[in-house]
């Protein structure tokens, strides 16, 4: 891991006080330089105002580093397209957890650590029970992550290497096995145990679709396509969840209640919905016929019609995990010849949106939302488990950047500051005369 260091100063002048203020400008190993603004309120007094975070780096981190503007994503250095075309998920997990590819005697090891942590407890078989079995399969996962710690009390000590790791593998492991039975739960099927024969997306696949009266075939191609979604989503850089998973992490939570904490924040529909919301397009567009419309709906900035899936608030050019999974999900239609007017109507909103001069000049590419949640539907996962499946494929991440964090010496509980709107002091109006 390369260190930060110290490019030059900036001076900040105040004409309201005639006073300059010296911040350290940091360069990091790639990527824009920061300004260091840690001891601006001492020698000034003032904050920053920055709402969102989206121009304040939070954080040193080594773990993944993305470059909007030329549709970069990098895990440790490596590109996300090489990792999605020679690695398997549970090499890429290695390589966000340790910071290196594993060589095959690691990867054999790390791949039984990771098999034999996929059972749960029993009793947290009767914790899922407790729920109505209307819920939505993320209310559960929040349950059920954020329980965990009052099983394995053995790896809660935040303090201690050896806990950390054991508890990094155990969620990586069990994550699977509890949005499997999530799913089934919710649908009223009985619970089906993992398989310690079966890769980690095959296994999912069968804990999630495997009925007891008859035998469940994995099509390869099905997991192939499965195994790539998870790639794809391991870690993201410092966006919403895994920001809140560290400042979570911050106050000295467990890793249990800081995963359920990445998990309730990527519920929002704003971050973890997006596949949700391309199907939901889908829908409303209805028909092939009515592609033309809709697309000089999106065109129009006075309607409220948006192409989802389309674009990316991050990469300005091409999301670099699309090309990816639009192979994945060309054979994963191809492999299992769905016949449903949904995902034709998707197919055929790409190509003509692919052919239209207004999306292409403005890059408004097929993003990794688009191609996801077409392969989800077309593999029978119905759109509450969306969310669930980004959960699952993206603690790695969480528990990556969870680590990174406890360990760096720079880190401090997260306290972010406000411009306060609100009244000043007022004086107190007993109720009898308001």
């Amino acid at each position: 891991m390369a260190e930060k260091t110290h490019s030059h100063d900036m001076t900040l002048s105040d004409p309201a006080t005639g006073k300059e203020y010296t911040l350290p400008v940091l360069e990091g190993s790639v990527g824009p330089k920061v300004i260091d603004i840690r001891k601006l309120y001492g020698q000034s007094g003032y904050f920053t105002y920055d709402p969102g975070f989206t121009s304040t780096a939070s954080c040193d981190s080594a773990i993944t580093y993305i470059d909007g503007d030329a549709g970069q994503l990098l895990h440790r250095g490596y590109r996300i397209e090489d990792l999605a075309e020679h690695c398997n998920y549970m090499e890429v997990c290695y390589l966000l957890l340790r910071g290196k590819l594993p060589n095959a005697a690691e990867k054999t090891e790390f791949e039984h650590t990771i098999t034999y942590h996929t059972m749960l407890h029993e009793q947290i078989l009767n914790f899922f029970r407790g729920f109505r079995r209307d819920a939505h399969p993320m209310a559960i996962m929040v349950g059920v992550i954020g329980a965990l710690s009052a099983f394995y009390h053995d790896s809660t000590d935040i303090n201690d290497p050896e806990q950390r790791m054991v508890a990094s593998h155990r969620l990586v492991a069990k994550m699977p096995t509890i949005a499997a039975l999530a799913f089934k739960y919710s649908s009223g099927q009985p619970f089906t145990y993992p398989q310690n024969k079966l890769s980690y997306a095959e296994n999912f696949l069968h804990m999630t679709f495997s009925v007891p009266a008859e035998e469940y075939e994995i099509n390869p191609a099905v997991a192939r396509a499965m195994d790539k979604i998870f790639i794809l989503h391991a870690d993201h850089e410092q966006n919403a969840s895994t920001s809140t998973v560290r400042i979570a992490g911050s106050s000295g939570a467990n890793p249990f209640a800081c995963i359920a904490a990445g998990i309730s924040c990527l519920w929002g529909p704003a971050h973890g919905g997006a596949n949700e919301a391309v199907l939901q397009m889908l829908y409303e567009i209805g028909h092939k016929d009515n592609i033309p419309k809709y697309l000089e709906k999106a065109k129009d900035k006075n309607d409220p019609f948006r192409l989802m899936g389309f674009g990316h608030r991050v990469y300005k050019n091409l999301d670099p995990r699309a090309g990816v999974l639009k192979s994945s999900c060309d054979e994963v239609l191809d492999q299992l010849g769905v016949n449903d007017p949904l995902l034709e109507l998707a197919r055929e909103l790409e190509r003509i949106a692919l052919e239209d001069d207004y999306f292409r000049e403005r890059k408004l590419f097929p993003n990794v939302d688009f191609y996801s949640g077409i392969i989800l539907k077309a593999i029978g996962f119905p759109t509450s488990m969306f969310t669930v499946l980004f959960a699952l494929a993206r603690t790695v991440g969480w528990v990556a950047q969870w680590n990174e964090m406890i360990t760096d010496p720079n880190q401090k509980i997260g306290r972010p500051r406000q411009l306060f709107t609100g009244s000043d002091e007022r004086a107190f109006i007993p109720i009898d005369k308001r």
